[in-house]
């Protein structure tokens, strides 16, 4: 409407004009508008759009140096009415608000814009709508027929028969948490990254944690990869570091990737088995594909199993760029390195927590969090020049090799903190969509042909998972940078756009969104004058050099470990062919490992297999320390360790106060673990009260075992106790026996052998016992009483 009587007939024309939407006078100037709101911003457009009589930058799309510094969009500060879609937008309602903001998405905000929470709220149905009752669908009587026009049983109904989405064709069994990155010192010498500019800037991060070969459902503590991705929302957009626990990978191109995840997969024709490696199929395709041998080596090594999330490193795996301000670019390659050490479970102990406890990694890093023992990383790099990659006997764009430590140092450049458990699995753990993509000005790719495959496969993954190409928008995906752009529509837009404007160039809108110019994402210019062909660099033609360095870099434990994972899993090949395969390509690794894989399964040594070239330089590194697990022990001793006393009629009360103390001053977990739970007859002042039985939380389930003095015949009569002891012994963790407790260690058939350090007993309680135990416990393990097969 006219906001008042006009005073002329130019703004009586200026006023029916702006009214029409199909068509327009043919001059819209400020003159003769008068306080007319649709006149007013007819004249505004007009004058906006003049601003661009023709695309300034339109020359800067042509050539080399426009390309390598690229100019910023022309736009033009334009009034709210030119770049509003209605001027009805100041009415508000309790719906619809107030207008957009200018220059903001409310889309992207904390997550606190939509949790809900439900406390002191009554029932509704999704359009909230009050229920009356939520117990019995509406019926034609008591005992009549359901209605069809019953709509609050059919939306319930419906909601829950789609619950569920698609899961990850791999990673799909995931755990996460909220965290932050705090950077140590500005790396703008080599990166324009946003998170790295700056001492003790911290960026918002979001990690999720994976199996890789199993569906959502299977178990935590299966042999395989472990993802370990990291979603950082900087400043300047999200960058996703998706990497896992092993800096190496099965193939070199992903042109394989299809064929190594149908191979590894339950067998098509009877889904079997799940979450495993050890069948047919899987050996059949890696005995073929011999630059899968170094991987095999991590995979069959503790890696595979580790004790927790928290005790695992991680690796960006790929050779990644940083490129900085000037844009120069060095190689690098990212390592995530627990502050726990590095700890992994052993195998007999890894397959029964997954019978006693399938969620055993998810709930530890739940329970650490919850208990404030924040769990810490620190990321390293690796920083290459052009020239040093040039020069060595592998190729750092080759995903099945490593860049040993010796080679190039890892510099610390900044710490992981994980300090906060999701509201909710679905719609943060489950919902959250990684991609390899997803990289920020500052970081770029390499030309790894594994790494090319992957910056398509996850966005293209995650639009059939989610739905659409609106991922992003699902709040866990959506960042804390500014997301303005002309992409419009599709399933499941969240975003409500303001204007008309959605293309680029423009002059409707002012020219905005305009193109960043310098300021954005600058691909590095990588010359590229080669043909066109299907094929890899002869340095990719190695296979097992680096194999070989891992396997001899281990501790003799971990090469026994090594091997009786080979053998356990060539035991499960029905195809003796293809176990002969394997242990022919073994004898390129080292034949003393292949021996002891051959004598397990019964077969004599094959010839050595044909290597596809012969190396033609010597390796820079031939041992590496730092690739064994105990290169790491962590700096976190006992912290967050389980540890079980055990208990029943007859314990002395005072020692297992003083135990329950002394653990959780050192930042243990200790529980008491009885026949059943519930109160104890105890000797001595004190209440005791079994949180824990020997039916529910098996001796898997604790990192070491306590059984203080007292009596307690109840324990001597139960086999449970037994079997309890055999296998904390068996998993060469840390037990302490006390007093008459010391029997036990007979009845199970433990040689009481005092050069055991982890072995403790003492004839009476003493002070200085509890301290004791807490120092060999943070030894982790006991390996010298491991033997194969076990003595217990």
């Amino acid at each position: 409407m006219i906001s008042k009587e006009p005073n002329s007939q130019a703004e009586v024309a200026a006023a029916a004009a702006a009214r029409a939407t199909d068509s327009g006078p043919a001059h819209t100037g400020a003159d003769g508008t008068g306080d007319d709101a649709p006149a007013r911003r007819a004249a505004a457009v007009d004058s906006t759009a003049a601003a661009f009589p023709f695309n300034r930058i339109k020359a800067a799309e042509f050539g080399r140096e426009q390309a390598l510094d690229p100019p910023q969009g022309p736009h033009v500060a334009a009034p709210a009415a030119v770049t509003g879609s209605t001027l009805s937008e100041c009415r508000v309602t309790a719906k619809t608000g107030a207008a957009a903001a200018a220059g903001s998405n409310a889309a992207v905000a904390p997550l606190e814009a939509v949790r809900a929470d439900a406390s002191g709220q009554r029932l509704t149905t999704n359009q909230g709508v009050p229920l009356a009752e939520n117990q019995n669908s509406l019926k034609a009587g008591l005992r009549g027929p359901a209605l069809l026009k019953d709509f609050i049983l059919r939306e319930k109904i419906t909601h829950f028969d789609h619950e569920r989405i698609p899961e990850r064709i791999v990673h799909a069994r995931g755990s996460g948490a909220h965290g932050y990155f705090e950077n140590y010192e500005p790396l703008t010498e080599f990166t324009r990254a946003a998170l790295f500019s700056a001492a003790g800037k911290r960026t918002p991060v979001f990690v999720r944690f994976s199996t890789v070969a199993g569906e959502r459902g299977s178990k935590d503590t299966a042999r395989d990869v472990r993802g370990f991705a990291v979603k950082f929302y900087t400043d300047e957009g999200n960058w996703d570091l998706v990497g896992n626990n092993m800096p190496v990978f099965f193939i070199q191109d992903a042109m394989k990737f299809p064929d190594l995840v149908h191979a590894v997969k339950p067998e098509p024709h009877h889904a079997m088995p799940q979450a495993a490696s050890a069948h047919d199929t899987f050996w059949d395709f890696v005995s073929l594909m011999p630059e899968s041998t170094h991987m095999l080596l991590w995979l069959m090594s503790d890696r595979a199993i580790p004790r927790s999330y928290r005790m695992m490193q991680g690796f960006g795996v790929h050779t990644f760029r940083f490129v900085n301000a000037a844009g120069a670019s060095t190689f690098v390659k990212f390592h995530w390195t627990p502050l726990q050490g590095t700890h992994s479970l052993v195998w007999d102990e890894a397959v029964k927590i997954s019978g006693a406890d399938p969620d055993y990694h998810r709930r530890d890093l739940w329970e650490a969090i919850e208990a404030g023992d924040c769990p810490q990383w620190e990321l390293g790099v690796q920083l290459i020049s052009e020239e040093a990659a040039q020069a060595y006997s592998f190729d750092v764009l080759d995903a099945s090799k490593i860049v040993p430590e010796e080679l190039v140092p890892i510099t610390p450049v900044g710490r992981l903190v994980l300090d906060r458990n999701p509201d909710n699995f679905f719609a943060e753990t489950e919902q959250v969509a990684f991609c390899a993509a997803h990289v920020v000005p500052g970081v770029d790719f390499s030309n790894d042909p594994l790494l090319a495959g992957r910056i398509h496969s996850y966005v293209d993954t995650q639009i059939s998972r989610l739905g659409g190409p609106n991922f992003h928008e699902v709040p866990i995906n959506a960042p804390l940078a500014p997301v303005h752009n002309n992409q419009r529509d599709g399933m499941h837009r969240r975003t409500v756009h303001r204007g008309r404007v959605a293309y680029e160039p423009n002059s409707l809108g002012g020219g905005c969104p305009f193109q960043a110019g310098s300021a954005g994402f600058v691909p590095f210019p990588e010359p590229v004058q080669q043909d066109e062909v299907r094929g890899r660099p002869e340095k990719f033609a190695e296979h097992y050099r680096q194999a070989t360095l891992f396997y001899v870099s281990q501790s003799p434990a971990e090469q026994a470990h090594i091997a009786a994972a080979f053998r356990f899993e060539l035991s499960k090949v029905t195809v003796p062919a293809v176990r002969e395969r394997m242990l022919a390509s073994l004898r390129n690794v080292a034949d003393d490992l292949a021996q002891q894989v051959a004598d397990g399964l019964g077969m004599a040594l094959p010839e050595p297999m044909p290597r596809a070239i012969e190396p033609s330089a010597a390796p820079e590194v031939t041992h590496s320390p730092a690739l064994s697990l105990r290169a790491r022990p962590g700096e976190a001793g006992v912290r967050s360790r389980k540890v079980a006393i055990l208990v029943a009629g007859g314990v002395n009360a005072a020692t297992v106060a003083a135990l329950q103390r002394a653990l959780l001053q050192a930042g243990a977990v200790p529980r008491l673990v009885g026949p059943r739970i519930g109160l104890v007859d105890s000797t001595g002042p004190g209440v005791i009260d079994a949180d824990a039985s020997l039916e529910n939380e098996p001796s898997c389930l604790f990192d070491g075992v306590i059984v203080p003095d007292g009596e307690m015949p109840a324990l001597r009569r139960d086999g449970r106790v037994l079997e309890f002891l055999k296998d904390q012994y068996r998993h060469c963790k840390t037990m302490l026996l006390v007093g008459a407790s010391t029997s036990l260690l007979q009845n199970a058939g433990i040689p009481a052998d005092e050069t055991d350090a982890g072995l403790l007993m003492a004839a009476a309680w003493a002070d200085g016992l509890p301290q004791r135990f807490i120092e060999a416990l943070a030894m982790h393990r006991h390996f010298d009483r491991e033997r194969d097969p076990p003595l217990v």
